[in-house]
């Protein structure tokens, strides 16, 4: 079906049609109006059936093209039509951030182009010689010249090897016929004396806490490369690795509680065997005549990312804990005399964790979310916020570009965006105050949001080093999402345990840059010097205690 021409029919005539045809006295002019609207009808339901077009197209067909909002400048409207509020104005004078140089631009970003040959870091690098000619000879084409070397050429060849691949071995036996001894041969030395090596246990943990492959998927992709091992075993050499990265991860917590700054997150997460806990709860709460059990019952995957030093330390944690409980456990194991660290989260009460010994921020990203998603039905005030916001980020660019100290970045802010928020809170506070706003509307609870939190949102403005937003905790849990899209559920708490564990040492690798594998094989076959100095085997540290002595 070709697009039909779209009906343009206001509500004012759309409900006298309506009357028209409850009375019966259709003129000619109403019978093509409701052949043009059934044709669009049946179009409509005919491209939702063949998935021809999107939500967004099928809004801006039924609704009408989104307006666009006006300038940071302009003049807000309040609840109704016709109402207007007071205007907030963001003056250039003392809230722009002053433009760089030509000079001084930002880079274009790179384009979508083929990797060169440095990215392939772990690489293995053979040389390549003439055989018929060498540096000093006469050249074979002239005759006249000389030959002399020139930086090496690169080519690159890559292979593809399966998830796990193996080696058998057969070993010859003899037996002497008169006293029947029998004589084995042995393995080479290079085959180890473990069935599973080190690296084939890396690769199964990485497939598991990074790639979030499940176990039985894991158990089908050897078998139809003609090696199967079964899911269960996979697990238990998964286990292995957690045991060897233990010590790592208690280091990390340690070291993670000395931070300056820390932004936490929650998500859902999954346990069976909790999950089969709350079963049986709830049934024996149903039994004393109760509508639901009184203990917690829900489950989450918190991510604490921990800024310390020069550093990022990422711990995971999934289980009844909530994101304020797993931060606090960890503040336990903080050095008595340090200052009160900096935490960002949002303002949900479960991220509280001894609110009197951190200065808490919260994301002010999640409070310009509140006006994005209504920016439809209030686009003048949702671009008034949006836009003062919008100044404040650039600020912050700006100031992370010339690389400001935090003390300078704080003087940079309260030069420059202070001005802005403080026009902005004004222009809040008087929506509100004078009832231009509905309180109960979604508009004025996404102002009450921002008043109700201002000090704490705002904190770029009084603490050296405050962080604008929670950003940093929202993607660090993306890998444990990852995990469990894919995974679906950890089986039990311990499993639940290694997973923390060992995703909680990938992280920091790959932040790091290391090689993930290799670094996972280092731990396992150092175990007992891993065990005794921890420190020492960090994932950005860890290639220094590979060097003897």
């Amino acid at each position: 079906m070709k697009q039909p021409e779209e009906v343009q029919l206001s509500r004012e005539d759309g409900e006298a049609l309506l009357e028209r045809i409850e009375q019966k006295v259709l003129s000619p002019e109403d019978r093509r109006v409701l052949v043009k609207v059934l044709t669009f009808y049946f179009w409509l339901l005919f491209a939702l059936r063949e998935a021809k077009l999107s939500l967004k197209r099928v809004k801006a067909l039924v609704f009408g093209e989104k307006p666009k909002p006006p300038a940071a400048g302009g003049t807000s409207s309040g609840e109704g039509a016709g109402e207007t509020g007071a205007p907030i104005s963001i003056s250039p004078e003392v809230s722009s951030t002053p433009a760089p140089s030509p000079a001084e631009q930002k880079p274009p970003p790179p384009g979508p182009g083929r990797q060169g040959a440095d990215v392939y870091r772990a690489a293995q690098t053979g040389a390549c010689r003439h055989e018929a000619v060498a540096v000093g000879e006469r050249c074979p084409a002239c005759g006249r010249g000389t030959l002399y070397q020139l930086p090496p050429g690169v080519e690159l060849r890559l292979d593809g090897n399966a998830l796990l691949s193996a080696v058998r071995y057969e070993v010859e036996k003899l037996r002497c016929s008169a006293c029947g001894q029998i004589f084995t041969a042995s393995v080479p030395t290079a085959a180890g004396t473990e069935k599973y090596t080190s690296r084939a246990r890396a690769v199964l943990a990485l497939a598991r806490y990074y790639l979030g492959l499940p176990w039985h998927r894991r158990e089908g992709f050897p078998a139809v490369v003609g090696v199967p091992v079964a899911d269960a075993t996979q697990w238990e050499q998964g286990e292995l690795v957690g045991d060897c990265t233990y010590p790592i991860f208690k280091w990390l917590e340690k070291e993670a509680a000395q931070g300056e700054v820390i932004y936490q997150d929650d998500t859902r997460g999954r346990v069976l065997a909790l999950i089969a806990e709350n079963r049986k709860a709830q049934a024996q709460a149903q039994a004393q005549g109760k509508a639901k059990t009184s203990e917690r019952t829900g489950m989450s995957t918190t991510a604490l990312m921990v800024q310390v030093g020069e550093r990022q330390i990422c711990l995971y944690y999934t289980g009844r804990r909530h994101a304020g409980e797993n931060l606090e456990r960890l503040l336990t194991k903080r050095e008595p005399g340090r200052d009160n660290p900096l935490v960002m989260s949002d303002a949900l009460s479960s991220n509280n964790a001894g609110e009197a010994n951190l200065i808490r921020c919260h994301c002010l990203a999640q409070g310009r979310r509140k006006f994005a998603e209504i920016a439809e039905a209030f686009p003048s005030e949702s671009a008034m916020v949006v836009n003062a916001l919008k100044l404040g980020y650039e600020q912050d660019e700006e100031a992370r570009r010339q690389q400001l100290s935090a003390a300078e970045r704080l003087a940079y802010h309260q030069t420059y965006s202070a001005p802005v928020f403080t026009t902005l809170k004004t222009w809040l506070e008087e929506q509100t105050t004078q009832r231009w706003v509905e309180p109960n509307s979604s508009l004025g609870k996404a102002m009450a949001y921002l008043l109700d939190h201002w000090e704490t949102l705002t904190q770029v403005l009084k603490v050296p080093g405050a962080p604008l937003d929670n950003n940093v905790a929202e993607r660090a849990l993306k890998l444990a999402i990852r995990q469990r899209k894919n995974s679906l559920f950890s089986a039990t708490e311990p499993s639940a345990y290694i997973a923390s564990i060992l995703t909680s040492v990938i992280a920091p690798c790959v932040q790091a840059g290391g090689n993930v594998l290799e670094y996972l094989v280092a731990v396992q076959d150092h175990r007992h010097e891993v065990f005794a100095n921890p420190g020492a085997w960090l994932p950005w540290n860890y290639p220094a205690a590979l060097v003897p002595s």
